[in-house]
């Protein structure tokens, strides 16, 4: 029965994926801004909407480990394997603001979050703590983040404020297609998270592995089937709009979210990887700058990176 519950779940991610970016794509004309607004905002926050409610939920159980874990291996996953697969199946393009702030925006919040985690380094104590004030500090950054995307929306706005649109969109429609969409994304995630962690269990995985590996793909299926169905639907800056976004997402709400809710103790392993997050976040970076696209090599170098990855921290555990 588990294996068919999880069957189930990938079909309606699949499916799910697919009305999501036809909705979004639909409000992004309606509300006249660009549709890597849309992917940054709408997209990247509904897809994250599973890495928010397990962090959430491991934090009151005071499961750090998985807390963490899942947030810095979804980033990880993004930056990798989301990027690489959707890029070798159409080369991604990418808007000159995308390189100059929001990549940038998602290095900053990497390192502001290796910073607060560097208890013992920094500060000399005796133990690496994600503290409430340090949660209130990744929040603050996250509504920031906010501001700027408002003040790009309503410029935007103004800029084409006499566009034509198409005849056959409709508020009503698009907003029912992007939230049944999103419904499907989410209860299909959690089909797959649930029954995956079940065989993982079974396999006798520690709780630190099932965070990075299990938990951290389940939770970013979301992301991968949306910016696959976006870029073979040609709408590359809802595709990578949604991965960038995310990975605001997942480091400065859901972790300031979850450390304000409740502390979240850092092992030595999970620098390694919030490291490794920051070194491939300025890879994607490099490789954004190379003719503004992210071509067909540069995501075959990605998914091979993820692969390294996987099997690294299966032998670390």
């Amino acid at each position: 029965m588990t294996y068919i519950l999880l069957i189930i779940g990938f079909a309606l991610l699949i499916k799910g994926a697919d009305l999501f970016v036809n909705g979004s794509s639909n409000i992004a004309k309606l509300l006249r801004v660009p549709t890597i607004l849309i992917g940054l905002t709408i997209v990247a926050f509904g897809t994250s909407s599973p890495e928010a409610t397990i962090s959430i939920i491991a934090a009151l159980k005071g499961n750090a480990d998985v807390a963490l874990g899942n947030a810095v291996g979804s980033n990880i996953l993004n930056s990798t394997l989301i990027v690489g697969v959707t890029a070798f199946l159409y080369p991604l393009r990418v808007e000159s603001e995308t390189i100059r702030k929001e990549i940038p925006f998602t290095l900053l919040a990497s390192v502001a979050l290796l910073i607060l985690m560097s208890d013992i380094a920094l500060q000399g104590s005796s133990s690496n703590l994600l503290t409430r004030s340090d949660g209130f500090i990744l929040l603050l950054f996250f509504s920031i983040f906010m501001y700027y995307l408002i003040e790009i929306g309503l410029k935007s706005r103004k800029e084409k404020a006499d566009e034509p649109v198409p005849e056959d969109i409709r508020w009503g429609k698009s907003i029912l297609i992007t939230i049944l969409g999103l419904a499907a994304i989410i209860f299909g995630g959690d089909l797959v998270v649930d029954n995956g962690i079940e065989i993982a269990y079974s396999l006798g995985m520690s709780e630190a592995l099932v965070g990075l590996t299990i938990i951290a793909i389940g939770t970013s299926l979301p992301e991968l089937v949306t910016s696959i169905s976006a870029a073979l639907k040609k709408e590359s800056e809802i595709a990578l709009g949604n991965i960038v976004g995310s990975n605001i997402f997942n480091i400065l709400f859901v972790l300031g979210g979850s450390a304000t809710i409740s502390p979240l103790a850092t092992n030595n392993k999970i620098f390694i990887d919030v490291i490794l997050m920051i070194v491939l976040t300025i890879i994607l970076l490099v490789f954004s700058r190379t003719s503004f696209r992210i071509g067909k090599w540069e995501g075959f170098v990605l998914v091979a990176a993820y692969i390294i990855y996987l099997v690294y921290i299966i032998l670390r555990n």
